[in-house]
């Protein structure tokens, strides 16, 4: 079951919920001992696999290709960049100020013609309330995130 809290942003003064993560990540390890436990496949081989993925997804994605992984989604390189009026002033090194990884889920339709996420059974999902002062323990966030406003997407 996922947690959310209440939030606040002063900019546009509004209150709206916002998904917390509580305790420690799920390793590597416990994954592929879970994916053991459902395939013919041993932990340890399902753990090689596991460390090797992200090197190849990198080699694939610096060629300019977009990684599809069958069931979870697409990833691809995108960055974050600052503008320039005049095009005589185009430099991209300069502009460029953070590459980032883009995850699109992978999605099917469903029999009414409506279209579901991988990862986000919405139907299976029950959300608890936790108080407005629980901390994210999300360390993808910098540790126990803060709760003041966001003035970003902290998803990219």
């Amino acid at each position: 079951m996922p947690f959310w809290k209440k939030m606040f942003n002063t900019q546009q003064a509004v209150y709206y919920p916002r998904a917390i993560v509580q305790g420690k990540p799920v390793e590597t390890e416990t994954i592929a001992k879970d994916l053991a436990k459902i395939s013919t496949v041993s932990n340890s081989d399902v753990q090689a696999v596991l460390g090797d993925i992200a090197g190849v997804m990198h080699t694939r994605m610096s060629q300019g290709k977009s990684v599809h992984i069958k069931g979870l989604g697409y990833f691809r390189y995108v960055l974050d960049t600052k503008g320039v009026k005049d095009l005589k002033d185009f430099n991209f090194d300069k502009q460029v100020q953070a590459v980032r990884i883009e995850f699109i889920p992978e999605r099917s339709k469903l029999s009414n013609g409506t279209y579901t996420r991988a990862l986000v059974d919405s139907d299976t999902l029950e959300w608890i309330e936790l108080s407005p002062d629980t901390e994210d323990q999300d360390p993808a966030q910098g540790g126990s995130g803060s709760d003041g406003d966001l003035d970003e997407n902290p998803l990219g």
